[in-house]
């Protein structure tokens, strides 16, 4: 028999009074704002400048972050086993200052070998730092607003999408008057991105908590009555919540999971690395490309929140759904251009636009839907380096087409709109709530 309703909402039905939950939200967005800029848009302006300091062919740079992706996944399942040992809120600090200190090196490393090596710390700190600990700490935070709330972390996807291109060429611009100082200015402009992950981290480590109630409220801010009615209560949240990696490993549900984050990750992630460049090829000016990125990030916000707020109200499993039919349309009308600005193309920005900070929504919370939070951070350890190195995959992808068609990506969008349909087929495979406590709770 399902318990009765409470009369009093107890705030749990609230997408913006989060308490000092706020902290934590505005954390996890200044992460994935670092992440998507050091790691992926960013590549629009450092992979060109990188290419031209160490006379590389175009396309090198990006199969070296892919590599570099790849690679990182070693350090994802260190620091999922880090996490566990020490807390969301040191790990995450710890890994933004790596990737700070990793990302300025890899923009001054005098060899491609360097550089990728620079890459590897940059991918698996700040990733390591946005999804394994800062996706801890939002299924520990939120375990039934985590839609909205990803919604909210996920902006600083699009605002790293919307200005991070535009303040590195910025930062790279004074006193140019030549290659020689673009490539210069290139080495020294980055250097405060990589203080600003330093600085980052270390007010994590001094600010952030690991629980809500070690801030003196409940998960997802809601009074001790909704608590008590409707959250599995019998036992911390703390330990590994029954599960072993070998019993993860053999969970259909974890590799469901995994996968099909990643597929949408890949989508989302390779066509916007390249979309000034796309954008190029269609016969927008640079600047004018840059611009149009710029707007359609922030009209993402809105798309962000949107996805987060669908998420919660229909389910993680059904927004999915929508997102991949969405997603692949957009890139398909964007494919019908060949060297020119059609309607259809605008009509696949505006789509792209929308889904931009969606895809990174599922990430978290489709496994805290699926695991809920009750040893989250245990599966979170092994699910998220299967979801990093098949994301990874997105780069090899544009690195491939570019260098087989000799710098075009249009290719690269078709491939990207098949996978996200293959997705739709395997997301209508996923038991939501198969194991997730909090759920069974409430619908006792």
């Amino acid at each position: 028999m399902a318990k009765q309703k409470l009369h009093d909402p107890g705030n749990k039905n609230s997408v913006v009074n989060f308490g000092a939950g706020w902290v934590v939200i505005l954390y996890c967005l200044l992460m994935f704002f670092l992440y998507v800029g050091m790691c992926n848009d960013g590549a629009n302006i450092t992979a060109p400048n990188v290419e031209y300091l160490l006379g590389l062919e175009t396309g090198t740079i990006m199969n070296m972050n892919s590599l570099a992706g790849l690679v990182g996944v070693v350090f994802f399942i260190i620091a999922g086993q880090i996490n566990r040992k020490i807390g969301a809120r040191l790990t995450s600090g710890i890994c933004c200052i790596i990737s700070g200190v990793a990302y300025i090196l890899a923009c001054n490393a005098p060899s491609v070998v360097l550089y990728t090596v620079a890459m590897c710390f940059v991918y698996g700190g700040i990733m390591s730092a946005g999804y394994v600990a800062g996706g801890t700490l939002v299924a520990t935070w939120f375990p039934k607003k985590k839609g909205v709330v990803m919604g909210y972390t996920t902006m600083g996807h699009n605002l790293a999408s919307a200005f991070y291109v535009q303040l590195v060429a910025i930062l790279i611009a004074p006193m140019v008057t030549g290659m020689a100082d673009i490539g210069q200015n290139f080495k020294t402009g980055i250097v405060p991105i990589g203080v600003g992950a330093i600085v980052l981290g270390i007010l994590g480590m001094l600010f952030i908590r690991n629980t809500p109630q070690e801030r003196g409220i409940n998960p997802d801010n809601v009074s001790d009555e909704v608590y008590a009615a409707e959250y599995d209560t019998t036992d911390e949240v703390e330990g590994d919540g029954g599960w072993t990696t070998g019993k993860l490993l053999r969970t259909k549900e974890l590799w469901l999971a995994a996968i099909t984050t990643a597929f949408f990750q890949i989508c989302s992630v390779g066509v916007m690395s390249q979309l000034v460049k796309r954008n190029v090829e269609l016969g927008f000016q640079q600047q004018e490309a840059m611009n149009v990125m710029t707007i359609l990030a922030l009209g993402g916000v809105v798309g962000s929140w949107l996805v987060g707020v669908i998420d919660d109200k229909i389910g993680t499993k059904k927004t999915m759904v929508g997102f991949g039919i969405w997603y692949a349309v957009a890139l398909l009308l964007n494919f019908t251009a060949v060297d020119q600005v059609t309607v259809l193309v605008y009509v696949s920005l505006f789509m792209i636009a929308m889904g931009i900070g969606g895809s990174a929504n599922f990430t978290t919370s489709l496994p805290a839907s699926i695991f809920g939070r009750h040893g989250f951070d245990k599966v979170n350890s092994v699910i998220f380096p299967i979801q990093g190195a098949v994301t990874a995959l997105c780069f090899l992808v544009n690195g491939t087409v570019q260098l087989i068609t000799g710098g075009q990506i249009r290719m690269a969008y078709l491939v990207f709109a098949g996978v996200a349909l293959v997705n739709v087929v395997l997301v209508l495979l996923v038991n939501e709530h198969r194991y997730n406590r909090d759920f069974a709770a409430q619908n006792k």
